[in-house]
C-alpha cells in the first residue's frame, strides 16, 4: 500500500516536468529578410554615359555616331546579332537580366537608357 501511495505521489511530479513550457521561438517571417526597392539609383547621365561607353567599345560602331536617338541598326550599323551582344554587354555592365520580350524590344540608345533607368535591380 505505501508503494502505491509513493507512486501515485511521484506520478504526477514527473508529468509535471514532461509538460514544462517549449522556449519561445520567433515566428518564421520575423526571421526572413525583406527587401525593399526603389527606382534606380544611378542618374540619367551615369547611365547614358555608360551605355555610350558600351556602345562605342564595339569594333563595327562609329563612335560619332552614338546618341540617344541612334538606332542600333539603322544609325550604328550593327546587325541583328550585333544588337542581342550589344544588349548582353548592356547587362553585364548594369549587374541585370534583361528578359527576352523586353530585349527585343530596345533598339536605340534611348530606349536602353530608359529601360535602365526604370530598372531598380541595376547598378
Amino acid at each position: 500500500m505505501f508503494r502505491a501511495a509513493a507512486r501515485s505521489l511521484v506520478a504526477p511530479a514527473a508529468r509535471r516536468v514532461a509538460v514544462a513550457p517549449a522556449p519561445a521561438r520567433l515566428a518564421p517571417s520575423l526571421l526572413q529578410q525583406t527587401r525593399f526597392y526603389a527606382a534606380s539609383s544611378l542618374s540619367h547621365d551615369t547611365i547614358k554615359a555608360r551605355i555610350e561607353d558600351v556602345l562605342k567599345s564595339f569594333e563595327k560602331v562609329d563612335s560619332t555616331k552614338v546618341a540617344p536617338t541612334a538606332s542600333f541598326t539603322n544609325d550604328l550599323g550593327l546587325d541583328s546579332l550585333d544588337a542581342v551582344e550589344v544588349v548582353m554587354a548592356i547587362e553585364e555592365e548594369f549587374a541585370i537580366e534583361i528578359p527576352d520580350e523586353d530585349a527585343d524590344r530596345i533598339t536605340t540608345v534611348g530606349e536602353a537608357i530608359d529601360y535602365i533607368s526604370k530598372s531598380p535591380e541595376a547598378h
